[in-house]
């Protein structure tokens, strides 16, 4: 027996494999709640325009209600042999009002359902991205508020450079999150019409509105050409690729409090809710959480690698090849999606130690800067000169394995005969980032007001 759906052409039923290979119901079925809202928009039009009888509409309407609900509790029965969910729902349709259920996939195909459907997929899935990162911005700029004058020190190589803020770094990724955001914004602006009335390729001969169901939708406009409606997938791969950014900004985030966690650092402890032990070593406190937002950077990275290889070959218009655009799409939304909520709790319960981490501010001469501006300020010398002669200082310091602040005033004059005492007050880490005044930078003062401004804007009382 042929397909039922398509099979009119056939005299026999496909392969085993083929059905395997064809059949997309196992995942896609995450669009139903889609495909169900792209139908009743449907019908609706068809009846306005006069091309489907109003009891023919009211049956099918009817019918897609009943039907969502049946999926909604766990009741639908899908089936492979069906192939997707356009044709599991369109056979129950069937089954519940007779032959009226065909008379829904007049000037339609499922080339433009599809599409319509993953669509509106992805556009709900980046509003839900949209408050999950604004959620994770919220719980940096709250601690960077708190820790405002908290001093870390800054590492360029991963080699101490200068003191900074705790807040200061934290509010880093508030930044980098909202250029995240506005990515997936410009994304959703850009997939906002509406492909359905395209058909297979080319457009329809009813007298379809195709105006009506984008605005039914929520679309800002149909499309304007029916073969680029059904056989591109740019918008998915301008979400993932905002996605895959935006992951690797957790990763980094999360390598860093793997490292901030471990004893060697002792920045930071996390809390038990967001650690894990060790099966055989009782002493052991692992940051598992942050290890899996590092490694699942890769899974959203991957599929957008993945859909870009599948789409680059292709001609216009569909090729079934566009089946393989949705379980990585499906696995990377999700994916950034947990690990936005793993990072949000981690950073809310993570505790800094300050002490620690003012004491490592100090070390490997992170100040040194400071006494090479001080130079170039009270006795006028060129940078490059301060720099040079800082160095010197530096050199010293290493040779008899102590800190700058630890050279006598007469060791530093026979350098530079014009220092003064006053040149140790550029030595501390608190004068250090007390006097990063300018613009961005890291003074106290500085960040507060920058944790605040944020607050304010992701609606929060700093």
């Amino acid at each position: 027996m042929s397909n039922k759906i398509w099979g009119g052409r056939f005299a026999g039923r496909p392969d085993a494999i083929l059905e395997e290979i064809n059949a997309s119901i196992d995942f896609d079925r995450k669009l139903a709640a889609h495909d169900i809202a792209g139908s009743l928009a449907h019908v609706a039009m068809l009846e306005k325009t006069g091309i489907v009888a109003k009891a023919d509409a009211a049956a099918i309407r009817d019918a897609l209600g009943r039907i969502h609900g049946e999926i909604e509790r766990g009741e639908f029965r899908f089936s492979r042999e069906l192939e997707d969910i356009h044709m599991n729902i369109e056979s129950r349709l069937a089954e519940l009002i007779g032959p009226a259920a065909g008379r829904l996939h007049t000037a339609r195909s499922r080339n433009d359902q599809v599409a319509v459907d993953f669509r509106l997929y992805v556009r709900a899935a980046i509003d839900a991205l949209d408050a999950e990162i604004r959620a994770l911005q919220t719980a940096l700029a709250e601690k960077a508020l708190a820790h405002a004058g908290s001093v870390m020190p800054g590492f360029t190589h991963m080699q101490p450079a200068q003191p900074i803020t705790f807040g200061h770094h934290l509010l880093a990724y508030v930044e980098m999150l909202a250029r995240d955001r506005g990515r997936l914004k410009d994304a959703r602006a850009r997939l906002n019409e509406c492909p359905l009335g395209a058909a297979a390729l080319a457009g329809t001969s009813f007298p379809i509105d195709r105006a009506a169901t984008a605005k039914a939708l929520g679309f800002d406009r149909p499309t304007a050409n029916s073969l680029d409606s059904v056989s591109d997938r740019d918008f998915v791969i301008e979400t993932l690729a905002a996605a895959a950014l935006c992951a690797v900004h957790l990763s980094r985030l999360a390598e860093e409090i793997v490292l901030w966690a471990s004893p060697q650092f002792g920045f930071v402890r996390l809390s038990d809710r967001f650690s894990t032990g060790s099966s055989m070593l009782p002493q052991k406190r692992n940051p598992d959480a942050a290890e899996l937002i590092r490694a699942k950077s890769g899974r959203i990275i991957g599929a957008l690698t993945a859909l870009l290889i599948v789409l680059k070959g292709l001609p216009l218009a569909y090729s079934k090849d566009l089946q393989e655009d949705k379980e990585g799409t499906f696995d990377a939304l999700e994916t950034l999606s947990l690990c936005l909520a793993a990072l949000a709790g981690m950073i809310s319960d993570l505790e800094p130690d300050v002490a620690r981490m003012k004491t490592a501010a100090g070390a490997a001469y992170a100040t040194a800067t400071d006494l090479a501006d001080y130079l170039v300020r009270e006795l006028g010398l060129p940078f490059r000169e301060a720099h040079h002669l800082t160095g010197r200082l530096v050199a010293l310091a290493a040779k008899k394995n102590v800190g700058l602040e630890e050279l006598s005033l007469a060791e530093m004059k026979r350098l530079e005969p014009r220092l003064t005492k006053a040149a140790f007050s550029a030595l501390g880490v608190g004068n250090s980032v007390a006097s990063r005044t300018s613009y961005g930078g890291t003074a106290p003062a500085n960040v507060a007001a920058a944790a605040k401004k944020w607050l304010s804007a992701l609606g929060k009382r700093g």
